[in-house]
């Protein structure tokens, strides 16, 4: 069991092998790590893709996402996150839980300018950028080159705002809690 984190907030993993471990979550303006709830919705729908797959968290914030994923089997998690404390806050709990490195590795990028680079197939997407940049239609445009075959792509928005899902993907599993709205989107494309 951890002792509790001093000096800032923290949110707990919920399942797999880092269970119960907590992860420091600065204050930051706009960062808003997936309720505990939501996360285990998200997990249970992915179980039967998680384990082995490579993901991808998006405006990683606190890495929540990510590194539920490599606990609960992911083979791999590339973090992207633009603010610099948050960079240095999530590479400090990549370290403290082990999973720096071998499993994880955290980009300091722009992640719409990261998604313009040439691209690596991800089977597992995780879109949560910050709700006053309103990027979700723009970031679903660009993951084509991103996704896998079959690949899963999780959306967290405004439950106020429409999402437009843009060809190649389908909704598979939707749910929403209290202001928020999620889905989870898989492709619909087949190799040429």
């Amino acid at each position: 069991m951890n002792k509790p984190l001093r000096g800032l907030g923290s949110v707990r993993i919920i399942g797999g092998s880092l269970r119960r471990s907590r992860l420091l979550v600065p204050e930051s303006p706009g960062l808003r790590p997936t309720p505990d709830r939501i996360r285990e919705t998200l997990f249970n729908w992915l179980a039967p893709v998680l384990p082995g797959s490579r993901c991808l968290d998006l405006f990683a914030g606190t890495g929540v996402l990510g590194i539920e994923a490599v606990s609960r089997g992911a083979g791999e998690a590339i973090f992207l996150e633009h603010d610099a404390r948050l960079v240095m806050t999530l590479r400090e709990n990549l370290a403290r839980l082990h999973i720096a490195d071998a499993n994880a590795q955290v980009i300091h990028t722009d992640a719409m300018d990261w998604l313009q680079r040439s691209s690596s197939r991800f089977d597992v997407i995780f879109v949560d950028p910050p709700y006053a940049a309103a990027l979700w239609s723009r970031v679903l445009q660009r993951l084509g080159p991103w996704l896998a075959i079959g690949a899963r792509v999780y959306v967290e928005w405004p439950k106020k705002l429409n999402l437009v899902i843009p060809h190649g993907l389908k909704p598979l599993r939707q749910v929403h809690a209290g202001d928020v709205s999620c889905v989870l989107l898989q492709t619909t494309w087949t190799p040429g």
